[in-house]
C-alpha cells in the first residue's frame, strides 16, 4: 500500500513537471487568463477533494480504490478472487475495463442532467492546460470514487491493476489537458490508440456538438467504437472557444465560485446533449 502510494505520488509530480515544461516552451494556444489567476484555484480543489475523500472514507488508507482492492483480496470478494486466471490476464483485463468504465461514466455525466450540473465545473474553465485535468467538483470526485470502488470489488481487481490504473488516470488527465504542441504526424499516430491533447480539446469547445464528444481519457478507440468521436474542432484549435456559453464571467475561475456552479440555473442543465440539427452544423 505504502509502495503503491509512492508510485502514484511520484508519477504525478513527474508527469506534472514534464507537461508544465512542454506547455511553457511549446504552447498550443495562448491562454486568456494565465496561470496566476487559475492555477491556485484548480490546484486548490485537488487538495480540497483529497481531504474530503480521506475524511469521508477514513476506513481506507491511502488511495480509496487501492484500499478497496486490498480489502477485496483479504475477504476473497470479486470475480478474480474467486476464479483464478494468469495474473497478467486479470491485471490487463481490469485496467482495460476500468478504462471503459471511465469512458461510460464520463458519457453519463454529460447525458444525465443532474450529473451534468456537477460536471459543468470541469467544462466552465475558459482556458485549457494541465491543471484543468484536476478541476472537478468535490461531489463528482466522491461519486466517481464510489463507482470505481464498486467495480474494484465486483471484479476483485488485483492491487497492481488498480495502482497501474490510478497512475494512468492521473497521468493521462494531465497529458490530454496539456496546452502544448504536438506535430500533426505524431498526433495522428498517437490518437490511433490514446487520447491526445488535440483530440480531447475538442471536448472542451463551447459548441454543444463538440462538447458532447470525445469522452475517452486514455484509450481513444472507445469513442470510435461508440460513435462519439470528433476529429477536429470546427474553428480550429487556435481559434476555438473553450468553456461553456453560460459561464463566461471570470469569477468562475475562482474555487468558491466554480464549486457553486452545480447550483446555478442557466437552462443548459435541462438539455445537456445537442440536437440533431446542432450535430449537422459541425459535421
Amino acid at each position: 500500500m505504502k509502495f503503491g502510494s509512492e508510485i502514484r505520488l511520484g508519477s504525478f509530480f513527474l508527469i506534472f513537471f514534464i507537461v508544465a515544461v512542454l506547455e511553457f516552451f511549446w504552447p498550443r494556444r495562448q491562454l486568456l487568463y494565465g496561470r496566476v489567476k487559475r492555477w491556485p484555484h484548480n490546484v486548490g480543489v485537488v487538495f480540497l477533494n483529497s481531504v474530503v475523500l480521506r475524511y469521508t472514507l477514513p476506513f481506507l488508507s491511502g488511495s480509496a480504490a487501492v484500499g478497496t482492492a486490498l480489502w477485496a483480496q483479504k475477504q476473497g470478494v470479486g470475480f478474480f478472487n474467486h476464479f483464478h486466471f494468469p495474473y497478467g490476464v486479470s491485471v490487463g483485463f481490469c485496467v482495460v475495463f476500468l478504462d471503459f468504465a471511465i469512458y461510460a461514466q464520463h458519457y453519463f455525466f454529460h447525458r444525465i442532467p443532474i450529473l451534468w450540473r456537477l460536471h459543468r465545473v470541469h467544462h466552465a474553465d475558459m482556458d485549457y492546460d494541465l491543471t484543468l485535468g484536476a478541476r472537478f467538483h468535490t461531489i463528482e470526485v466522491f461519486l466517481s470514487m464510489l463507482i470505481k470502488m464498486a467495480l474494484v470489488v465486483l471484479w476483485g481487481a488485483p492491487i497492481a491493476s488498480v495502482v497501474l490504473f490510478e497512475v494512468i488516470l492521473n497521468g493521462m488527465a494531465m497529458f490530454n489537458h496539456g496546452n502544448f504542441y504536438l506535430p500533426l504526424s505524431v498526433d495522428r499516430f498517437l490518437r490511433k490508440m490514446i487520447v491526445t491533447p488535440d483530440m480531447h480539446r475538442v471536448h472542451h469547445s463551447v459548441i454543444p456538438a463538440e462538447t458532447h464528444s470525445n469522452f475517452g481519457f486514455n484509450f481513444s478507440f472507445w469513442d470510435r467504437l461508440f460513435k462519439t468521436y470528433k476529429a477536429q474542432p470546427l474553428k480550429g484549435h487556435e481559434k476555438m472557444q473553450i468553456g461553456l456559453p453560460d459561464f463566461r464571467d471570470p469569477k468562475y475561475l475562482k474555487l468558491w465560485w466554480f464549486l457553486w456552479i452545480p447550483f446555478e440555473k442557466t437552462g443548459m442543465e435541462k438539455s445537456p446533449f445537442p440536437t440533431s440539427s446542432m450535430k449537422k452544423q459541425v459535421s
